[in-house]
């Protein structure tokens, strides 16, 4: 008689689609994500994009070797007609071409490609940068409350209370100017990053502080106390990961955020200089030619810079999703 009953709930089971696989919370973070349409179309996008930006320099040809047989020419190389020796000025898109000529002969594509490599990484450091900052900050707010909640968050009020443009172009012009800072960092790309990192850890730091004042007072905290662990153990190995999710979702939204503000602050002349191409960069010198009727370049660079936002923000909401613990999986 058992049996028999052992053989139908497990046909009952089996009818409902009930696994008695114990499911993790890494499984049920894949599951969905990969159920979240627009995030796996995004995620797909950006990896392409990764791959193709950050290959190109391998398959680019050298400055002023013009048709050397590799897949771009070099984004600074000037290129002359084959036959006559003339510039290739204002070429509209054509096979060989498929974004045209710029105003001074350089192939778009090479240009957008490698745009992209400015953009992308002044989105990703900067990401970095506010996840770390904001989350150190926001974390010793949360969890001391009292003098040192009132004193960091005070810094975080004067950090979001700092107009975003303008103390980016006056800081952007003096850093490069510090003599103890390396090289490398007085780069445009570099510049811009550092810069908006210490101008947007803000508003992460006020996210990860609520969490931690909620999470500090739940019963695992307690019995993490109790057990005689001390506060950089509880910070760091009991709350930060139950606080992970608003993290990363807010990470993401800034790296969206901070390749917008790149675009905006070359497009305005005071990001990264010519003749490194950027995207918005690219996208000020096609304006200034599309009512004239040369649109490609316009066109190119800030429909990928659309496209390369709309991608992470996309990302953002499946993360977002794919981490929040009120979802539910639907049974197919």
């Amino acid at each position: 008689m058992s049996n028999g009953a052992s053989g139908i709930d497990e046909s009952i089971d089996a009818a409902e689609g009930i696994s008695a696989e114990p499911v993790t919370q890494w499984d049920l973070f894949r599951t969905r994500l990969a159920r979240h349409k627009q995030a796996r179309i995004a995620a797909i996008f950006l990896a392409l994009l990764f791959a193709i930006v950050f290959v190109a320099p391998f398959v680019t040809c050298a400055e002023r070797d013009a048709y050397c047989g590799k897949l771009l020419e070099h984004p600074a190389t000037q290129l002359r007609d084959p036959e006559n020796g003339l510039l290739l000025v204002q070429n509209p898109p054509s096979t060989t071409r498929p974004f045209g000529t710029d105003d001074i002969g350089r192939d778009v594509l090479s240009r957008v490609i490698h745009g992209g490599r400015a953009s992308l990484t002044v989105g990703l450091t900067t990401g970095l940068l506010v996840a770390t900052v904001g989350t150190i900050v926001g974390a010793l707010a949360g969890y001391y409350p009292g003098a040192v909640d009132q004193v960091l968050m005070r810094i975080v009020d004067v950090i979001l209370g700092l107009p975003l443009l303008p103390v980016a172009i006056v800081f952007g012009s003096l850093v490069p100017q510090i003599p103890v800072l390396p090289a490398f960092l007085k780069e445009g790309a570099w510049v811009i990053a550092f810069l908006l990192g210490i101008l947007l850890w803000g508003g992460l730091a006020r996210i990860v502080r609520a969490e931690f004042l909620s999470l500090r007072e739940k019963e695992f905290v307690e019995a993490a106390r109790a057990a005689g662990s001390n506060d950089r153990r509880i910070i760091f190995r009991h709350i930060l990961p139950n606080a992970m999710s608003p993290i990363i979702v807010a990470t993401t939204l800034v790296v969206g955020t901070a390749i917008i503000i790149e675009a905006a602050l070359s497009f305005l002349g005071f990001g990264v200089r010519p003749p490194t191409p950027t995207w918005g960069g690219m996208s000020a010198a096609g304006a200034r030619v599309a009512t004239k009727g040369f649109w490609w370049e316009f066109l190119a660079s800030s429909s990928a810079l659309v496209a390369t936002v709309l991608a992470v923000n996309f990302m953002g909401d499946g993360l977002r999703d794919a981490l929040d613990p009120t979802q539910t999986i639907e049974r197919k």
